[in-house]
């Protein structure tokens, strides 16, 4: 998605916990209410 203008593959590892950490907060949320 962003990872083309970062050569390493650190920002779009970082991307990936970004997004799994939101779809965790998301879930936990629905179970929630």
């Amino acid at each position: 998605m962003g990872s083309s203008y970062n050569g390493g593959g650190y920002g779009s590892s970082f991307a990936l916990i970004v997004v799994l950490f939101i779809l965790l907060i998301i879930v936990g949320a629905a179970f929630v209410y």
